[in-house]
Parts: structure tokens; C-alpha cells; sequence
């Protein structure tokens, strides 16, 4: 099936399924919503949502979804690499402009946050920053957003069931979030045949983010046991799947795993946080112009190296020792094998994918101090197992340099 007739059919399915929903919704929380933004408000028609002007935010490629704009009528918008505070709020500015009622995203991760902050500031302001957190005012969010669906296209962020969009801000030079329950989507639309023409390189950056927020979530500080399943799912699926995707796209079966791993780590994420890789992973992906597939898959035999010595040496009897041994099990289906095979056995694929190191960034041995600081300070970095010290963290971004 081609991705024509699949655009179409999603596009049926927001008419006909999820629109009456949604409609029923929006018209009777709009009274509610007119007395906290003012009784004029220009950012809500007078048409019932969805069937007036969706809004389709996609990645730099329209053709993926040109079917879909066209079967909907919908307005259109371009994210064009990873989504900043200033894309957002242009996007914002469009919705309102075009009195849009529904915001959808198909595309990666980029695309998914970018609408998730799209559609949330297009109904509490359009100023980014007055919410962001770590570099903004940290602003609660409390205006319902637009109603949002994710159409993910790529299997790594799990974002189309998180409740937070990560944006880049130039100013600072970090990527913080935009975060609250109000962010979850309304609907996800997870079908891995969107995911059948993703290139090796994409396959293998997206893949590895994907593991990387299912072994985070799995040691993190918050671990739970609802969400250890989920990670040990799909720990085991990414473990027989991410190699079989990168040599064959077309492996159907291959690309459902993946897909419902990626899925796994959003949840996971989403209710028990993350750790080191991606505390680095923010400042890096706000100063320099890289994937952040591509940064987590870089840091991430680092970062799991750097937590289970310091776990050795300072907290022996801590059950993320365990844990990263287990991951080890999964990841090379041996009985007896350690934490340090897991590890190796994530630097294999690494080197077998070609993933560049941060050097291939612009990043140097003059930025670790700074990266390493801002790093200690990402929110992520509040789940981790356990404290890093500056000179740790050091060692890790080196490691990946």
C-alpha cells in the first residue's frame, strides 16, 4: 500500500472517528475558554473545529503529506530540522491567523513537538518563553490546547504520547521543554508502513534514541513496575529489530517492533524521566546543528559506562546495577553476560552504523566544561541513578568527542 491511500485513510478516520469527539469537546469547553481569553477571541472561529481549518504541520518534504493536506482542505506548516522557540511561534501566529481548530503533525519528532507547542500556544499566547522551562519563566500552562493528533513517521522520540514539546533557543544555546498534562495528544496514529522508506542512517539514529529512552527510564530513580515492563518489552524488541531495519527497510516485521518500541519509550519517559545521555543532549542539540538521534546514539555506551562505575564505586548495593546487567541480558540474549557487555554490545552497533562522534558536530575539547555544566543542570539529568560529578560528566562528552 502506498502512502497516498494511507494519507487518505487517516484523513477519513479524523473526519469521521475522531472529529465528533473532539468537536463535542471543543463546543462545550469554547464558552469556558472565550471568559479566560476574552469573549472576542480571534483565535477560536465560529465554525465547529475540525471541519473548518486543520492545521497539517510536516517536515521539509511535502509530499509526504500532500495527500493528507489535500483530502482535508488543511493549512500547512514546515518544520525545517529540530523545532526553536522562534519556529513555534510563527507556527503559532499561523494557526491563529488562519483560525485553525486542530492542529496535526506527521512527520519525526521534530515535527510531533513542534505541533504539541504549536497547538498549546495558539490558545495561551503565542510568547514561547513566558512557559519554558530552565531558560523561560516556567509559566504553568492552563488554556486547553488546540486538539492535537501525532502521525509519527520515524520510530525513536515516542513523542506522540508524551506530554512535553523540547524546542532549541538560540539565546541560551539549550533545548528546554514545554511541559504539562495538557500537552498529551488527543490521538496518536502509530502505523509503522510510514516508517518503510526511512534511510539506514535515520533508522539507526532514531533507533538508538529509542533504546536510549527505554534503558534510561528502566535505571532511573523514578522506576516503577508498570514501567519496567514496558522497558524490559522493548528493550527485547529493539534488540532483535533495530539491526534487521537498518540492512532491510522493507522488514515488516522489523519496523513493527521498532515502532512499538519507540512507542514503549515515550510512556516510559513520560512517567519515570530520563538521565544522562539526554541531560546531554540538550545543551549539545541547542549549540550545535546535530540530530539529536544522532547525539544520544553517540553518547550513549558513555553515558551507561560513566553511571555503572560510579554506581561501583559509590553505591554498590543500588538495584540500577542489577538493572544494567539485566539490560545486558536482553540486549545479547546471553544468561551470564554483564553490565559491561551491554555496554560494549551498544558500542558495537554504534561503530557498525557509523555513528559520527561529536566532533563531526563542531563540537572540541575547549566546549566540554561549559556542555558539561549545562548538562548538570538539564532536567533530565534529575533522573539519573545517581550524581555524576563534573569531572564524570566531563569524561562522558569527552568519551564521545
Amino acid at each position: 500500500m502506498t502512502r497516498v491511500p494511507r494519507a487518505a485513510l487517516f484523513a477519513l478516520a479524523i473526519r469521521f472517528l475522531v472529529a465528533p469527539l473532539i468537536c463535542q469537546d471543543q463546543c462545550l469547553s469554547r464558552q469556558k475558554r472565550n471568559n479566560l481569553i476574552g469573549s472576542s477571541c480571534e483565535h477560536f472561529p465560529k465554525a465547529c473545529p475540525l471541519c473548518a481549518a486543520p492545521l497539517v504541520v510536516t517536515g521539509s518534504s511535502r509530499e509526504r503529506g500532500a495527500s493528507l493536506v489535500s483530502a482535508l482542505s488543511a493549512e500547512t506548516f514546515l518544520v525545517c530540522g529540530e523545532p526553536t522557540v522562534d519556529l513555534v511561534r510563527e507556527g503559532a501566529r499561523h494557526a491563529q491567523d488562519a483560525e485553525c481548530d486542530v492542529v496535526i503533525s506527521m512527520g519525526g519528532g521534530s515535527v510531533i513537538d513542534a505541533g504539541k507547542a504549536i497547538a498549546i500556544l495558539a490558545t495561551n499566547g503565542g510568547e514561547p518563553l513566558e512557559f519554558l522551562e530552565t531558560v523561560g519563566k516556567g509559566r504553568a500552562i492552563t488554556v486547553p490546547p488546540l486538539p492535537f493528533i501525532a502521525v509519527p513517521t520515524t520510530a525513536g522520540t515516542g513523542s506522540e504520547v508524551t506530554r512535553n514539546a523540547v524546542l532549541g533557543s538560540t539565546e541560551h544555546g539549550v533545548k528546554a521543554s514545554l511541559r504539562s498534562p495538557l500537552m498529551l495528544p488527543r490521538v496518536a496514529v502509530v502505523d509503522p508502513e510510514l516508517t518503510y522508506g526511512l534511510p539506514p542512517e535515520v533508522t539507526a539514529f532514531t533507533g538508538l534514541d529509542a533504546l536510549t529512552q527505554l534503558i534510561e527510564p528502566y535505571v532511573s530513580v523514578r522506576a516503577n513496575p508498570l514501567v519496567d515492563a514496558i522497558c524490559v518489552a522493548g528493550i527485547e524488541r529493539i534488540a532483535g529489530a533495530l539491526r534487521r531495519a537498518y540492512r532491510n527497510g522493507a522488514d515488516r516485521d522489523a519496523r513493527r517492533d521498532m515502532s512499538l518500541a519507540s512507542l514503549f519509550g515515550g510512556l516510559a519517559l513520560a512517567n519515570t524521566g530520563l538521565g544522562v545521555v539526554h541531560g546531554f543532549a540538550a545543551p549539545l542539540g541547542g549549540q550545535w546543528k546535530a540530530p539529536h538521534g544522532a547525539l544520544c546514539a553517540a553518547l550513549l555506551p558513555h553515558g551507561m559506562a560513566a553511571n555503572v562505575a560510579g554506581l561501583r564505586a559509590r553505591a554498590p548495593q543500588h538495584p540500577a546495577l542489577d538493572r544494567y546487567s539485566a539490560i545486558a541480558r536482553l540486549l545479547t540474549g546471553r544468561s551470564e553476560a554483564s553490565a559491561e557487555d551491554g555496554i560494549e554490545w551498544i558500542g558495537a552497533l554504534s561503530v557498525e552504523f557509523g555513528v559520527p562522534p561529536l566532533r563531526a558536530w563542531g563540537v572540541t575539547e575547549a566546549d566540554l566544561q561549559g556542555v558539561a555544566e549545562k548538562a548538570a543542570k538539564a532536567s533530565s539529568m534529575q533522573a539519573n541513578p545517581l550524581p555524576l560529578t563534573e569531572e564524570e560528566l566531563i569524561a562522558v562528552v569527552r568519551a564521545a568527542l
